[in-house]
């Protein structure tokens, strides 16, 4: 991305809360809850996950790879937002906020490939459990967690090396962060190419993987019919109803940000909905797919168990 010496001194004022300042404290609030709770859950995984043998398993490890996404992807965010609530000083650099949405972006597109990996990985060991340790095997695991990291990178960086934005007026974003749509709409080049761009990359990083999960799911449905406990059953469709919604609300609050014209896009609403995928996901994760699970709950259990 092009960037001269006029471009690296221009600085973005972010709005965040300040338009409507009664919901401050309450913002602020909620918003340390969900980070600190993202914290907890998602560190408590990683180190159970690490430190019990009995964790080495496939599902296991890509559970710590969500875990350390989810923990990188609200650091992003979430300390901006806090710190930008009470602050007067809620400026950016270009080069800041190029680097903040080219890591947020980064992060989110390597979650939206890695949860529908886990689906795979769920399908493959619910539909074959005889074949399921050959299936995925450890290098197969770590081929398919780098893959996801690698071909976000490679869209990433084309949709950030694509931008040749100018700016012209007022560099005030309607947004917590630094955002790359919010980013569009206070520039005065032709966008357009930029929004063709996004709109190709989501199909690839949102509908696809999201239509991937479901297919995923209906597959994992057919299975848990075949199980003959009806207690097991209710097992086990309690457990995919909570992991697909929290999947639905992660892609389909990015999807009815990305995967719409954006002159149809409200500034305010896309900046709440931002929220449900970039912070609230990340508390969800860990209390959805791991601490619910009656392997972690052990893990507990022995580390409790070894204090003193």
């Amino acid at each position: 991305m092009a960037m001269n010496n006029a471009t690296a001194v221009i600085q973005f004022l972010l709005i965040g809360i300040s338009n409507y300042p009664e919901w401050r404290v309450t913002f602020f609030t909620l918003v340390l809850i969900t980070y600190l709770s993202t914290l907890l859950g998602n560190g408590l995984i990683i180190f159970l996950i690490h430190s019990d043998p009995n964790l080495h398993t496939p599902m296991y490890f890509f559970l710590s790879n969500l875990s350390f996404l989810d923990l990188c992807y609200g650091t992003a965010s979430m300390p901006q937002a806090l710190v930008h609530c009470f602050s007067t000083h809620r400026y950016l650099s270009y080069p800041q906020c190029v680097t903040q949405m080219s890591v947020s972006l980064l992060l989110a597109t390597t979650e939206c490939l890695l949860l529908a990996v886990m689906a795979y990985d769920r399908v493959v060991a619910i539909s074959n459990p005889l074949r399921y340790s050959v299936v995925m095997n450890g290098p197969v695991c770590a081929w398919l967690a780098a893959s996801s990291w690698g071909a976000s990178f490679v869209l990433t960086a084309m949709l950030v090396l694509s931008l040749r934005l100018q700016f012209c007026g007022a560099n005030v974003i309607n947004h917590f962060v630094c955002e790359i749509l919010s980013l569009l709409k206070v520039s005065c080049s032709d966008t357009s190419l930029n929004e063709l761009m996004i709109l190709i990359t989501g199909i690839f990083t949102l509908l696809l993987p999201f239509g991937f999960v479901l297919l995923s799911y209906v597959r994992i449905t057919v299975a848990v019919l075949r199980i003959r406990s009806a207690q097991g059953r209710f097992k086990a469709f309690s457990t995919c109803g909570s992991h697909l919604t929290v999947v639905t609300i992660f892609y389909g609050a990015a999807m009815s940000m990305y995967m719409k014209p954006q002159s149809k896009s409200s500034p305010d609403q896309d900046k709440f909905i931002s929220v449900f995928y970039g912070a609230l996901t990340p508390m969800l994760n860990p209390l959805i797919y791991s601490l619910r699970n009656k392997d972690v709950k052990g893990a507990m259990k022995k580390v409790m168990a070894k204090r003193p």
